[in-house]
């Protein structure tokens, strides 16, 4: 958009651009390294990547500032126009109706563009930019919880049979995915994603980890037992590296008929691999409808760390 993002408006959000770090419940972790990495850093220097865009709207004296990214995968894959607003950057004393025309400014904007769909993933403690972005018509689609192992070195549990899917599986492993529908991720609650699209993506998703998007996928290696499940991991390395600390992400994970019970199994295993590595945490985020994995983490001592919305927009007149 040409705009620059200003630096008193980063200022003036700094405190909740922290939450924006997936690290921020992580008390050992220093601060300011996740405020340049994930908060007051990244809103800094947005402009300077080639996809990320800068909206700015003033009105009565109050300026506002939309940093957003055109995502050039999505859209691809869905064959329209697909962006995600990062934040929204204001001075403390910006009224809520200069953001709710702001907002409604932004969703023009994004018309004009040409975006057929825009969606934001916000912390829970960012409660006036959710509030924004409600008075200007999105629509709430997700609500997510994020827990973590923080006890990674003590981990004592049973051993279960998994190994690493190979690359030949990704097809498979992708129509685990797509079969293991759960009707309250943003795939399947936002009608955006009509038909089988929601499951035509997490089947391509999953593959990918297959292939070499994620460092690990799990899957069961018991004897005469079909697979019918994974568990997608990341490593995290670049950001263990910035963060002095050591971590692995469940990315994405599906259980099938076949291998019901497994899911307790494979995290457990994901621990038990992150205590090989030598790893400090394990972080899984699930919906705040899954009471299925709640009782796992509960079984296996995750505990909770914060909590994100998932708000979507798709009409932009």
């Amino acid at each position: 958009m040409g705009f620059q993002v200003k630096a008193e408006l980063v200022a003036a959000r700094a405190d909740k651009l922290f939450f924006y770090s997936p690290y921020n419940f992580l008390r050992k972790l220093d601060v300011a390294t996740q405020q340049q990495l994930f908060g007051t850093g990244l809103a800094a220097e947005y402009a300077a990547d080639s996809t990320h865009r800068v909206f700015e709207f003033a009105q009565d004296g109050a300026t506002i500032q939309f940093l957003y990214a055109f995502l050039p995968w999505d859209t691809d894959f869905f064959q329209a126009p697909v962006y995600k607003l990062f934040t929204i950057l204001f001075a403390d004393n910006t009224s809520a109706a200069s953001l709710e025309a702001a907002g409604k400014a932004f969703r023009q904007q994004l018309g004009q563009e040409g975006a057929a769909y825009c969606f934001a993933e916000l912390p829970a403690e960012d409660t006036r930019v959710a509030q924004a972005l409600g008075d200007a018509g999105w629509r709430l689609v997700e609500t997510r919880l994020t827990y973590f192992h923080d006890g990674v070195a003590a981990f004592e549990q049973p051993r279960y049979p998994v190994r690493s899917a190979q690359r030949e599986e990704a097809a498979v492993i992708g129509q685990i995915s797509a079969a293991a529908r759960n009707e309250y991720d943003r795939f399947h609650a936002d009608q955006w994603f009509a038909g089988d699209q929601g499951d035509r993506f997490l089947a391509r998703y999953a593959s990918a980890a297959v292939e070499g998007y994620c460092d690990d996928v799990l899957v069961p290696a018991e004897a005469d037992l079909p697979v019918d499940a994974f568990l997608a991991i990341s490593d995290l390395q670049a950001h263990a590296t910035r963060l002095n600390s050591g971590f692995s992400r469940v990315v994405l994970t599906a259980v099938g008929p076949a291998n019901r019970g497994w899911h307790l199994k494979l995290v457990s295993e994901t621990v038990q691999r992150a205590k090989q590595n030598g790893a400090e945490y394990v972080l899984m985020t699930t919906q705040a409808t899954n009471r299925a994995v709640f009782r796992t983490c509960e079984k296996l001592n995750f505990k909770v760390g914060g909590c994100s919305h998932v708000l979507a927009c798709s009409q932009f007149n």
